[in-house]
């Protein structure tokens, strides 16, 4: 039985997604194979390894004196141990690998997988550099585009930029156009903008997540998706397709599909799936990613396909888009899990 540290939680605005992924991981692991450590991360940072009921992360009352004990890691390459802190005393626990269930910073930019590489602890998914890369939005951009492959025109604003410049670089681009922080998730901070006197505010917004922010043309068309899975010989699953009534796939669509609806398989011919899978696994590559990510890029009006971004730790609750595209491609999700762990041990 192989020990899997699965990290929840997290100092991010995206700390309650966590644990619904979490949740679902948990759930779904082989512990024929694998024994799961939970180590969750406050609000606040602080880390505890979590041993009450699993429903808790629901409803997000995990955090609590009963069902936590602090701990923190040896910091050895040797021994590979988790250290509870209790009682004045400390209790080491063997870790085998470790399993990240944290969405954007400070979890999914390479922060916690640097942390692990430094005493030679597996981390299953992407490692350091890939996980880096794919949150900052314009260098994916700009590595996706030598690799060949379309993006978006684009700029980037850091703070005091002059409103002005940012309102003449955007008329080059021209309305409508989308203003995100560079690195975030959920759509936390995005705004998509159809005037330019809407857009002082939406910087403004923007800002209130990272200390630089992209602005982005739009694509005419509509958002495509690709689940990968492997590092060398990839496991590719069904092409996703997000349909939008009104407005764009932002925080709220993500989680309650008001005005949207995602298609699995994607309403597109053969040969354009094929495309769009030919160019996530290009991207994929070029991005150095390995263990699990979702590609996500849009298809054009006119049938181009364009990169939008990767995430390196994908929503993994049941109803999310990886597990949902994997599925279409005869994947179940402890198959994912458990490839991605073999992946991370070999």
């Amino acid at each position: 039985m192989k020990n899997i540290a699965l990290i929840f939680g997290g100092c991010s605005p995206e700390y309650e997604v966590s644990l619904q992924s979490a949740y679902a991981v948990i759930t779904h692991i082989d512990r024929h194979k694998y024994t799961p450590i939970l180590i969750g991360i406050s609000r606040v940072g602080d880390w505890f390894i979590f041993d009450g009921s699993i429903e808790k992360l629901i409803d997000d009352t995990w955090c609590n004196t009963d069902d936590c004990t602090p701990v923190t890691v040896h910091l050895s390459r040797i021994e590979h141990n988790l250290l509870l802190l209790k009682d004045e005393k400390t209790e080491a626990i063997h870790i085998d690998a470790v399993f990240p269930i944290l969405h954007g910073r400070n979890g999914e930019d390479g922060t916690v997988q640097g942390m692990f590489e430094l005493i030679d602890i597996p981390v299953i998914g992407c490692g350091v550099l890939a996980s880096a890369l794919c949150m900052d939005k314009d260098r994916a951009h700009k590595l996706a585009g030598a690799a060949g492959v379309s993006v978006p025109n684009s700029f980037v604003i850091k703070k005091g930029t002059d409103v002005q410049t940012a309102l003449k670089k955007a008329d080059q681009i021209g309305y409508p156009l989308f203003v995100k922080p560079m690195k975030a998730g959920s759509s936390y901070g995005v705004t998509k903008v159809g005037l330019s006197n809407e857009l002082p505010a939406a910087i403004k917004l923007a800002f209130e997540y990272d200390e630089e922010i992209i602005v982005e043309e739009c694509i005419s068309g509509f958002e495509v998706g690709c689940a990968v899975l492997g590092k060398e010989n990839l496991i590719i699953g069904e092409v996703d397709e997000i349909e939008l009534s009104d407005g764009f796939f932002d925080y709220t669509e993500k989680y309650t599909l008001k005005n949207s609806s995602i298609h699995v398989p994607a309403r597109v011919d053969s040969q354009t799936a094929e495309r769009i899978r030919q160019t996530a696994e290009t991207i994929y590559r070029a991005l150095g990613c390995s263990g699990f990510a979702r590609v996500d890029m849009f298809l054009s009006d006119s049938g181009e396909i364009f990169f939008n971004e990767v995430n390196t730790i994908p929503g993994f609750t049941t109803h999310s888009r990886f597990p949902n595209m994997m599925k279409a491609a005869g994947i179940s999700f402890e198959q994912i899990i458990s490839t991605a762990i073999e992946e991370a041990l070999i």
